[in-house]
């Protein structure tokens, strides 16, 4: 069956039509929280997209009425710790489930499967017994502790696929070198592993980042609360008004870090997701 001449006309006016219409969804949410950000109190419902007297006093008095500057430093630290955890040890676990024949591997790897399947809510009165037992409550060791059961889990998996794919020979000739297992994972394996551990790590500080229930259940203080529990308890300084200013304005500075690190590490990144897709 032989083509039209405009198929080719019609693939690309798809392709344009269907990229404008996922840039449109992905980025109109955004543009109005930005707009909105900037917007005086009696220009928030109107239809203009950008102000016309933009005002900077929705960020001045989200700072100013609130310790947002505090709640962000806490979802910082605590991301930033996630992601650290859950390379180190999924490094490590990755190494020995890929490399390591040891009994009972396989069911080790479906019980770290499962253990990612569960809802947060379905574990979350285990996950607040041992917390209490530890001492952690209304601490940020306590997200530290909770969030790892949301990201360890998939850069183990993560981690095993593409630690499977590198040669036998590096091994073979650590072992000759006399290299044991420990450099041998973070002086050899962990960089050439780099682009997958941007990826998972990126995603893992996203999922920490946004994390909400467990944070919520927690932390109890307004010194311990993260970002995402913090602009749920936004106020407004009158019970008949509501702060869509300001929380505009967090939802802005919120995105902001996640943007600036999918731009520094963007071609990390699809390396990472694309690393092994197909095998040389």
């Amino acid at each position: 069956m032989s083509r039209t001449p405009w198929s080719p006309w019609l693939g690309r006016a798809g392709y344009a039509l269907a990229s404008a219409l996922l840039l449109f969804v992905t980025l109109a949410p955004l543009a109005v929280a930005v707009s909105s950000s900037f917007k005086q109190r009696e220009g928030l419902f109107s239809p203009e997209l950008w102000p016309n007297q933009p005002t900077l006093d929705n960020y001045l008095t989200l700072f100013r009425d609130q310790p947002f500057a505090h709640n962000l430093l806490n979802s910082a630290l605590v991301a930033i710790g996630v992601v650290g955890l859950s390379m180190l040890l999924g490094l490590m676990a990755a190494w020995a489930l890929a490399r390591v024949d040891f009994r009972g591997r396989g069911l080790l790897l479906l019980t770290i499967l499962a253990a990612s399947m569960f809802p947060q809510v379905a574990v979350l009165s285990g996950m607040f017994e041992l917390v209490r037992v530890l001492g952690l409550y209304d601490s940020l060791g306590a997200l530290l502790l909770a969030d790892l059961m949301l990201t360890l889990p998939f850069t183990v998996w993560v981690l095993v696929t593409f630690t499977r794919q590198l040669p036998r020979e590096l091994e073979e000739a650590a072992a000759m070198d006399g290299i044991g297992p420990l450099t041998l994972v973070f002086r050899i394996f962990a960089p050439l592993l780099a682009p997958a551990m941007v990826a998972t790590g990126l995603l893992a500080f996203i999922a920490a980042w946004n994390e909400f229930l467990f944070a919520l259940t927690f932390t109890l203080s307004t010194e311990q609360r993260t970002v995402p529990v913090a602009i749920a308890l936004i106020s407004a300084p009158s019970k008949f008004e509501l702060p869509w200013g300001a929380l505009m304005a967090a939802s802005v500075i919120v995105t902001l870090p996640l943007l600036l690190l999918v731009l520094v590490f963007q071609r990390r990144i699809v390396s990472g997701l694309t690393q092994g897709a197909v095998k040389g």
